[in-house]
């Protein structure tokens, strides 16, 4: 017999925090705050058994979320559009912080997402270093494409601020390795990851800070959550083009040049690559079929804790 959970919806915002529980009229508001937040993890583990829904906010949810995650309090990160349009097909249109707050409540209690693994304040603070990094690299691609262009003291400034960039860049990099080296974990994944042909630091990081399900979840699944698993689109006699669509967006992005390297260089990949553009697929099509492969690949690694070796005609790993 399935234990009884309670079902917590939190509706956030910059300064506030709104809280439901499913099936009680009252909604509690705490600040947006540390304070807050330990008030609210408090809370919510004297309730028992228990299912948090939030929306993802742009970031205003990421300190709940792990301190959620550090409490071991299972939770679930909502599209905004999934409990908008559950809210509109039980009729309610009206919209308030409060209404937000039992809206999440109600479709934790009807959908029950999945809980996923919430990052805890370490892997926040890597995936911060990972962004910034990400940025200071457009800086200078941005920069050095205005080189072309400048002329005199323009030219000068732009050349002081892509030195000042190339090396904030360098220290951003040699604190990822060693915030990835100080965890035994972390370190482990990152030599595993980096074994396969066509992966190097930065989509191992990559992988490390943003896909922490990685290993937990079967192929099928850990393709549909990057975004890389074809979905059908049927209808009655009418049989559509299978197309990807969702999931993370940025994990796909560090795959896709990854994938493009190992069409030459990882065996696997490159047969893969080969035979679909022999049976007519597009490149576009057979890219992403590989960045899917090389995903289950890392997926199993991971999973079994087993770097990558090469057999030829057949890939296994060891």
């Amino acid at each position: 017999m399935e234990e009884k959970r309670s079902y917590v919806g939190i509706d956030i915002s910059q300064d506030r925090l709104d809280l439901a529980v499913h099936g009680r009229h009252e909604v509690r508001s705490f600040a947006n705050t540390a304070t807050g937040i330990k008030h609210i993890v408090r809370f919510v583990m004297n309730l028992g058994p228990v299912l948090v829904v939030m929306e993802a906010t742009g970031g205003y949810e990421i300190s709940l979320a792990a301190a959620l995650g550090d409490a071991g309090i299972p939770a679930a990160i909502v599209n905004p559009r999934q409990a908008r349009n559950y809210a509109r097909s039980t009729g309610k249109l009206a919209k308030t912080d409060a209404i937000d707050a039992r809206i999440l409540a109600a479709f934790a209690a009807a959908v029950r997402p999945e809980p996923r693994t919430l990052a805890d304040v370490q892997t926040l603070e890597l995936r911060e270093i990972l962004a910034r990094r990400s940025e200071l690299s457009e800086m200078i691609t941005a920069e050095k494409n205005r080189l072309h262009h400048a002329r005199g003291l323009v030219r000068d400034h732009i050349v002081a601020h892509l030195a000042w960039l190339t090396k904030s860049l360098a220290e951003m990099e040699s604190e990822l390795g060693r915030f990835i080296k100080e965890s035994p974990l972390w370190r482990e994944e990152d030599n595993l990851l980096k074994s396969v042909p066509g992966i190097g630091f930065v989509t191992a990081s990559t992988l490390i800070a943003s896909l922490p399900e990685l290993g937990k979840l079967d192929r099928r699944q850990i393709a549909a959550l990057v975004g890389v698993a074809p979905f059908n689109r049927d209808s009655g006699k009418m049989r559509g083009r299978r197309s990807c669509w969702g999931g993370r967006a940025h994990v796909r992005t560090a795959l896709y040049m990854p994938a493009v390297v190992a069409t030459r260089f990882n065996p696997v990949i490159k047969r893969l690559y080969q035979r679909l553009l022999a049976a007519g697929k597009l490149k576009k099509v057979a890219i992403t079929a590989c960045m899917r492969k090389l995903l289950t690949i890392v997926n199993a690694m991971i999973k079994h804790h087993t770097t990558w070796h090469y057999v030829p005609e057949q890939a296994v790993i060891s």
